[in-house]
């Protein structure tokens, strides 16, 4: 498991020397998880993850690529890919999207 951590930071690391790093870490097994849903302003909280299933999200890695070709090079490059599948998503800046919104009143 040790070997498996290093081969993490390893990718890391070159990222972070890549200056495309913003952030990530590694995620405990889903059997941690904790539920939370507002409901007529009163919390409901389950334990335990959302859908009974063999896949689970085992951590992610925040990085700034310039399209989604870079994104694609950059999961190959993620151990866990071998062995099981990376998943890329686009996120988008709240700021940005508000002050979009602004510009266009």
């Amino acid at each position: 498991m040790l070997a498996e951590f290093a081969a993490y930071k390893r990718v890391k690391d070159e990222l972070q020397a890549e200056g495309i790093w913003l952030g990530g870490q590694a995620l405990h097994p889903g059997t941690m998880t904790t539920q939370v849903r507002v409901r007529d302003d009163d919390a409901l909280v389950v334990d335990g993850p959302l859908a009974e299933t063999a896949e689970q999200v085992a951590g992610y890695y925040l990085v700034d690529c310039r399209d989604l070709d870079e994104a694609i090079a950059v999961a190959a490059r993620i151990p866990g890919a071998r062995t099981g599948t990376v998943e890329i998503r686009p996120v988008f800046d709240y700021e940005q999207v508000l002050t979009d919104h602004e510009s266009r009143r």
